[in-house]
């Protein structure tokens, strides 16, 4: 009977057991780490909901940041490895059936809430520890008034040795007294504090009640008030506190000073500022980010009647190359240049810059007549790469290819608007870059219409006319069927049979690599299903399926997510999935298009890096990859067909399976088609092989027939 799926509840459930993971090691509590993911928990079903609710609602965003701080995760590192987790697996695991580009979106402005709240309850749960301090003051200053009246030398010893700055003012707001600590805070002497006005320390940034709450206070009305209050200092400075001012009666009860008791808090709101900074900007440019730039294009979609947007969507041309040649350390002092040049662009009213990610850059206007400042906005963009930059002693040339998009607020949300300079800078890219285009429908539509209805291969998808052979895994040592390679066929109406080479590449040109992948994906892990649930798996051993990826599929934003929906679907493991990508797709392969292959084999799935040997990378390079299987060209292998082999060949596929077994990686050799070249390949430690000496590319009831005589001898 086949196993059911995990359900929300187990993906949630997997959610919040990552989430955990990644923060209890820098979490001050003595739960246990289990304890701490049963805490996490209804704040993982709270970001959950709030992705999924039919209007986005950053409430439930800033309520989880605050809850964080409830749990103890103070440390700023906490938020961080939070926003991380939340980035790489909210959507993965709880996005559902959702529209990716919006859940995204979403979970990019849950992740600005949750930096907000965890910002506003650190700061909330500091001013709950400085009002305790407080309390045990306004406890003692029944004391403070009995002592200046009793003794002025047990007033003193209370007063200077107090830790928090104190200061003592009549009713009509001169200050009469200070301790060390307030002349410390304020950088002033004594003289020069006693004798001023109260009234004097008023700041623009004083909230609205301040002062009506410091008349009823001086007047008898109130005993007391607390509040955030800043103050300058003589050198220009500014002095945050937590402040509260007390009313000191006399014996008869009438009121006679008033008492203020400060603590310095401009360090921690300079690290709360610091954290809200680094949740809505870039970390190397400091560009406003993704995140924020949403916030704002939104909010100038949604303007009133008659206002305007304009958007310019730069991407920068053979970026990519500066990296690969010179590293991207490089890259990266080139991306900063670039930010300071694009921000000095945008200084008008209404115009912000902000990075997306990689080498893309977004500038925007807003008013009533973008129409023609969008336009000089390019121009001014275009302007300012023109002159070389300097890097490493190098004058690197900047180019870049622009999209323009400009239309009049609420008609479009922010998603279309970004999709369709996206296309629109990809056209000016296509027409040799170093350019602006300005959006059209009209060519919109052809782009997204080239790319799905001008071919015949979605209307085969769509017509089941795909359909799927598979080609045994042989062991070498035993001779076992391990499993088998999924290769996908077409049935055309008039042409026959096609083979992958003839319709792969139309694909991957069309992007309908992705929906096919998908679909070659499913059917494959599900023939593994159902080879497991009517032959048994006992019997038959582990059979495991291959499936290959495109160099398209391993850039596709949903790869991750699909290989985690299919696989919950049939009920198989991850390790029953084997991924083959090409050694030509890895070849220079960035820290981003490594990150879907490495989520996936950390989830248990295996990476093979097929036709090794072909692509001419530098071996030390398969350190860095999340690939635990080689699949050995068939190039290396021909020689072995003829008797004696070349020694040179033998030596070349020893030196690999040697590399490959040192660093835990299995060797697959495909192309096998003699009985000696499989025993030459057993004899130097090859661990799998295929080819026609096994068997051809067929049906699969042929593998499970293979494997039952196999398994019964």
């Amino acid at each position: 009977m086949s196993a059911e799926p995990d359900g929300p509840e187990d993906r949630l459930r997997r959610f919040a057991t990552i989430w955990s993971r990644a923060v209890f090691p820098v979490t001050s509590t003595s739960s246990t780490r289990p304890e701490f993911e049963e805490r996490l928990l209804p704040l993982a079903r709270l970001l959950s909901e709030a992705l999924r609710a039919r209007s986005f609602d950053a409430d439930a965003g800033r309520a989880a940041g605050a809850a964080l701080v409830e749990a103890h995760c103070t440390d700023p590192e906490a938020l961080s490895r939070t926003l991380d987790c939340v980035d790489a697996y909210l959507v993965l695991y709880c996005g559902e059936d959702g529209d990716r580009e919006d859940l995204r979106a979403r979970s990019a402005r849950l992740q600005h809430a949750m930096a907000a709240g965890f910002a506003q309850a650190l700061r909330e749960r500091t001013l709950a520890e400085q009002e305790a301090v407080a309390r045990a003051a306004l406890e003692a200053q029944g004391v403070v008034a009995q002592a200046l009246h009793a003794t002025e030398a047990r007033f003193r010893a209370v007063f200077e040795g107090a830790a928090i700055g104190i200061g003592i003012a009549d009713l009509e707001g001169n200050v009469l007294q200070v301790n060390g600590a307030l002349r410390r805070m304020f950088g002033l002497s004594e003289q020069a504090l006693r004798g001023r006005s109260v009234k004097e320390w008023v700041h623009p940034d004083d909230a609205p009640q301040t002062w009506r709450l410091y008349d009823e206070l001086v007047s008898g009305e109130r005993e007391h008030y607390h509040l955030e209050k800043a103050f300058y200092r003589p050198d220009g400075t500014v002095l945050w506190t937590n402040l509260t001012v007390s009313l000191l009666r006399d014996a008869d009860g009438d009121p006679q000073y008033q008492l203020a008791l400060m603590e310095d808090t401009t360090e921690r709101r300079l690290l709360n500022l610091r954290l809200r900074y680094e949740a809505t900007h870039d970390a190397l440019t400091g560009l406003p980010n993704r995140a924020f730039f949403f916030e704002r294009l939104e909010k100038a979609l949604g303007a009133g009647e008659g206002q305007r947007f304009g958007l310019c969507y730069l991407d920068l041309d053979g970026f990519k190359t500066v990296n690969d040649s010179l590293g991207h350390a490089a890259g990266d002092r080139l991306l900063v240049e670039v930010a300071d040049r694009l921000q000095a662009c945008a200084t008008a009213s209404g115009e912000m810059v902000a990075r997306l990610g990689g080498d893309e850059f977004v500038a925007l206007t807003t008013g009533s007549d973008t129409e023609r400042t969008v336009d000089e906005l390019a121009a001014r963009i275009m302007n300012a790469l023109l002159a070389p930059i300097s890097v490493d002693g190098r004058e690197l040339t900047v180019r870049g290819s622009i999209g323009i998009v400009e239309g009049p607020a609420g008609e479009r949300s922010a998603a279309e608007v970004l999709r369709s300079a996206d296309i629109t800078m990809y056209r000016a890219k296509s027409a040799g870059g170093n350019r602006f285009e300005l959006a059209d429908p009209e060519a919109d539509a052809r782009a997204i219409t080239r790319h799905g209805l001008t071919t015949a291969l979605p209307t085969a998808l769509d017509r089941g006319e795909f359909f799927i052979e598979y080609q045994p895994l042989v062991h070498l040592g035993d001779g076992s069927v391990r499993g088998a390679e999924a290769l996908v066929r077409w049935l055309h109406p008039q042409h026959g049979v096609l083979s992958p080479d003839r319709f792969i590449p139309l694909a991957e040109h069309t992007g309908l690599i992705v929906p096919l992948g998908r679909w070659v994906l499913e059917q494959s892990v599900r023939q593994a299903r159902e080879w497991r649930d009517r032959h048994g798996g006992e019997a038959l051993g582990p059979l495991r399926i291959n499936v290959n990826l495109s160099p398209c599929q391993l850039t596709h934003p949903g790869l991750v997510q699909d290989t985690v929906e299919i696989l919950e679907r049939t009920g198989m493991e991850p390790d029953a999935l084997c991924l083959e990508v090409t050694e030509s797709a890895l070849i220079g392969a960035d820290d981003d298009l490594l990150k879907p292959l490495r989520r996936l084999a950390e989830m248990g799935v295996d990476i093979a890096l097929d036709d090794f040997g072909t692509g001419y990378s530098n071996l030390a390079n398969l350190r860095r990859l999340p690939v635990s299987v080689l699949k050995l060209d068939r190039s290396f292998t021909q020689s072995m067909q003829r008797f004696p082999a070349d020694p040179v060949d033998l030596k070349i596929v020893e030196g690999i399976v040697s590399l490959a077994h040192s660093l835990d990686l299995a060797v697959t050799v495909e192309g096998v088609e003699t009985g000696a070249q499989a025993e030459q390949l057993r004899i130097l430690g090859c661990d799998t092989a295929q080819g026609w000496y096994y068997a051809r590319p067929g049906p699969p009831e042929r593998l499970h027939e293979l494997a039952l005589v196999d398994a019964t001898g």
